[in-house]
């Protein structure tokens, strides 16, 4: 059942996918702590566990869903003119509209990170929420939210990685449950970080930009696509790990570079 993680490219997608899971999280863990933060200090807690809980189901199950869609690999339509060859198949739309979505979610979040940040907490803080369930609730109504872009992140991560259709599901699952553990016991240190080094969440979300065009072209390479006589190859997953990794160096780098300079200036100053 677990053979795929003897692979070093399942290993290294796993740890990827799980990296971004985390990061990507952070606004439903702002979100959480908002809803959780209206309630008694007793239910704060339980209503934060429970949220999270649920919300990990949640995610399962539509990862359930949606690899079920991205299996349907026949074709049930076929477009034959001058310039454009394509079978059209369950797999390639779903890829192509997650695709599309995750450029238009990557885009807009980012436009609203940079020009008005906080709205969405805002308009969550104007809510009234009182009891327990009613904060629960909410907060699964905002994982669901959050959910989209992250399976559809699993999805483009995985797709392609090992020999059977569950070894991918494998690797989503996994990611799923270790990131949401990860948030349920480290949540306020993580949050912390991000609010110190926020340009690592806007990274994130350029990710997905990345992660966005991988599943246009992927889609278009799994129905065969075929413009002007040229075939739509396909984007090997290894150019995705290595920009990815590449950028996490160069923040890294960054972030060091910055502490090293504010130590500086505080010895001058004493």
């Amino acid at each position: 059942m677990f053979e795929i993680l003897t692979s070093v490219d399942a290993w290294v997608a796993l740890l990827t996918l799980t990296f971004l899971e985390i990061v990507l999280g952070i606004d439903n863990i702002v979100f959480i702590s908002i809803a959780a933060n209206k309630l008694p200090k007793e239910d704060q807690r339980k209503a934060t566990n429970w949220g999270l809980i649920l919300a990990m189901v949640q995610r399962i199950l539509l990862l359930f869903a949606v690899s079920y869609l991205v299996g349907l690999k026949e074709p049930f339509y076929h477009i034959e003119t001058s310039w454009l060859t394509i079978g059209i198949s369950g797999q390639a739309i779903i890829l192509l509209l997650g695709g599309l979505f995750l450029l238009y979610k990557s885009t807009s979040e980012i436009h609203e990170k940079v020009e008005i940040p906080k709205h969405g907490e805002t308009v969550l803080e104007s809510k009234n929420i009182t009891k327990l369930s009613h904060a629960i609730f909410q907060i699964v109504i905002i994982d669901f939210i959050f959910s989209i872009d992250s399976i559809l992140t699993a999805i483009g991560m995985t797709n392609g990685i090992g020999t059977k259709p569950s070894d991918a599901l494998i690797l989503m699952i996994i990611a799923v449950v270790v990131s949401i553990v990860v948030m349920m016991v480290f949540a306020n240190p993580i949050r912390e970080f991000i609010n110190k080094h926020p340009s690592m969440q806007l990274l994130a979300l350029a990710f997905l930009i990345l992660i966005g065009f991988m599943l246009i072209a992927e889609a278009a390479h799994l129905s065969h696509a075929v413009v002007f006589g040229q075939e739509i190859g396909a984007i090997p997953k290894g150019y995705l790990y290595f920009a990815i990794a590449f950028s996490l160096l160069v923040e890294f780098l960054n972030m060091k570079l910055k502490r090293k300079i504010e130590v500086t200036k505080k010895g001058e100053r004493n």
